[in-house]
């Protein structure tokens, strides 16, 4: 009989007689959230989120009036929010009020990279250089600009997790969205990178990629009945998504409930990318 090399079963440490439940998992109760791109849509809906779940969240985007608007909402909600008027693109402002978060609550232990852009609606071909500047700027230097101001709080608090929302047209073309889905393919690159470089700091860095959700920012792609009909025909489930859909992957991603994932994308597309279509 060959000698047993594997570690005895009562040798092996377990976490099984203690399995905590699904409000402990997603509680975000004493952390800081710092959300982009929060003055309505996908961001505006991951802040509120976020605070019902117990953090503290500040809330990032160009317009103080929307900001506010929102931070009321979640005040009234019960939540504490802080509106800082920030345009991502621009380094020294994000790590001034990255500075003016810490300042208030100490430091930040999650971010959501949330804010984005797209100039330009058409062929590549068509676009000019100030799209393809304006483009980057935000979807991908301001991802790496926020990420780089709060990984010193973040080290210093013991972790974080950082949450980049992509899109599925960094995954596959998509008519009219060239330039933005370049971004958004080197989102999904910078995800991983930092993942890697991060882990060791205890920082957890993930994507989310959505596939068409109803915003005003997407409209272009299902407002118009005959763009609308097109887009669907491509998706399994013959419908876009809604912004209550990604909350889940956002909270997840946020919180103890994947304190072991990073370097991953998580697709919600209502089935877009099998590219199975519509039957």
């Amino acid at each position: 009989m060959s000698e047993r090399t594997s570690t005895p079963t009562s040798d092996v440490p377990s976490d099984t007689d203690r399995v905590p439940g699904p409000a402990e998992l997603f509680d975000l109760t004493g952390k800081v959230a710092v959300v982009t791109g929060a003055s309505r849509g996908i961001g505006e809906a991951i802040a509120r989120c976020y605070a019902k779940a117990g953090a503290k969240v500040a809330l990032l985007s160009r317009k103080q009036e929307s900001l506010d608007a929102v931070a009321a909402k979640i005040r009234d909600e019960g939540g504490e929010a802080l509106p800082l008027a920030c345009h991502t693109g621009d380094a020294e402002r994000v790590a001034e009020v990255v500075g003016q978060v810490g300042d208030t609550w100490g430091g930040v232990d999650v971010l959501v990279n949330n804010a984005a852009t797209n100039p330009h609606f058409g062929p590549m071909t068509t676009s000019d250089k100030s799209h393809w500047d304006k483009t980057f700027e935000v979807n991908v230097q301001g991802y790496f600009w926020t990420v780089k101001a709060v990984v010193p709080s973040m080290k210093q608090r013991g972790g974080g997790s950082i949450v980049n929302v992509a899109s599925i047209a960094g995954l596959t073309p998509f008519t009219g969205l060239g330039i933005y889905g370049v971004t958004k393919a080197a989102v999904l690159m910078l995800t991983r990178q930092l993942a890697a470089e991060l882990a060791g700091d205890g920082i957890r860095v993930n994507a989310i990629a959505p596939g068409l959700i109803e915003t005003r920012f997407s409209e272009a792609l299902w407002k118009e009945p005959e763009m609308s009909r097109r887009n669907r025909a491509v998706i399994p489930m013959s419908r876009f998504g809604q912004v209550h859909e990604l909350l889940g992957l956002a909270l997840l991603l946020a919180s103890d409930a994947s304190s072991y994932t990073t370097g991953q994308t998580l697709i919600a597309d209502g089935g877009q990318t099998l590219g199975a279509g519509r039957s």
